[in-house]
């Protein structure tokens, strides 16, 4: 899974060797890109813990996704993480497997089926027709829709707020 920064504990991490990659490159200003590093580690600790602090009391643990992106993400915040297809956002899962994940939804209590934005959301919508379910958006920023005004922080924040209301986060 090629989605590590999904959690924003990652984006940290790679902010700081972004960082110092710039800082080695432009000695002069280094002060100036471990200050910013620092400003983004805050940041995106503050972000992980309203992901974790939101989603902790979450009455719905299985997420289910139509494709395998969201596993950094998941396992941030104690959600498990079900595909309805593999990592490839592209493939067509077998009828067996959509009766599986139906299955699934039906005997977890699973009131959101998820899809993305750059990905035709019919599997996910049918199965969300079929189960009594509804659908949602999360964006898994891999690149932005045309129009797009935000950056990683709001993004994430609205993909918080589908979270939260998908698994029944009180």
């Amino acid at each position: 899974d090629p989605h590590v920064w999904l959690d924003p504990a990652n984006m940290s991490a790679i902010g700081a060797t972004v960082a110092k990659s710039l800082a080695t490159s432009d000695p002069a200003d280094q002060q100036a890109f471990n200050q910013r590093s620092s400003q983004f580690a805050a940041s995106m600790t503050n972000l992980s813990k309203q992901f974790s602090d939101t989603l902790r009391s979450c009455t719905v643990k299985d997420m289910v996704v139509s494709h395998e992106a969201f596993a950094y993400l998941a396992k941030a915040v104690g959600l498990t993480q079900v595909g309805i297809s593999g990592l490839s956002p592209d493939a067509e899962p077998s009828p067996a497997r959509l009766a599986q994940v139906a299955e699934l939804v039906k005997s977890k209590g699973v009131k959101t089926i998820y899809y993305e934005t750059l990905v035709d959301p019919k599997v996910a919508k049918t199965l969300a027709d079929e189960t009594g379910t509804k659908a949602a958006v999360l964006d898994p920023l891999e690149g932005l829709p045309p129009g797009t005004t935000g950056d990683y922080v709001s993004i994430m924040r609205a993909n918080l707020e589908t979270l939260q209301q998908g698994q029944v986060c009180p």
